[in-house]
């Protein structure tokens, strides 16, 4: 498919960086010192998590989250930034994206009441699985350079 500037899979490639680019923000807004020092992020989950409508939330939350929550605060943020990385420069891209993808169904299903975040993330996650199934590092990342995943 060719279009007036770029190639379809140019277009895909486009979308993927974009994709890391707004993981990168994810992981640029946020307070670092307030998520590892204070524990806000984690604080502001558990909130969430307790008054959710779904008793697996709190129950998963509870189970996994609550007995580590230092552990769980860096995971979620280094987790933004290398899923940012890895889009952005095309390394590891599937991985990336099916990582990214269930981030972002996680934070859909947690974020269940609030309508603001449920559209970030479904959008995130529909072009996760369109980059995904429409193989979007064979152009522009390390990945096509490499090699890997063709």
């Amino acid at each position: 498919m060719q279009t007036i500037w770029l190639g379809g899979a140019e277009w895909l490639a486009v979308l993927r960086i974009g994709l890391g680019l707004w993981w990168l923000e994810s992981w640029r807004h946020k307070d670092r010192k307030g998520w590892f020092e204070r524990g806000t992020g984690i604080a502001w989950a558990a909130d969430i998590a307790g008054k959710h409508r779904w008793g697996v939330v709190h129950t998963g939350f509870r189970r996994v989250v609550e007995p580590r929550p230092k552990l769980i605060a860096y995971v979620v943020v280094y987790a933004e930034l290398a899923l940012g990385l890895g889009l952005v420069t095309g390394f590891l891209t599937p991985i990336a994206l099916v990582a990214g993808l269930l981030l972002n169904l996680l934070y859909l299903v947690l974020m269940i009441h609030d309508w603001a975040e449920q559209g970030q993330n479904a959008m995130m996650a529909l072009i996760s699985l369109v980059a995904l199934f429409a193989m979007a590092w064979q152009t522009w990342s390390l990945d096509a350079a490499f090699g890997l995943f063709l």
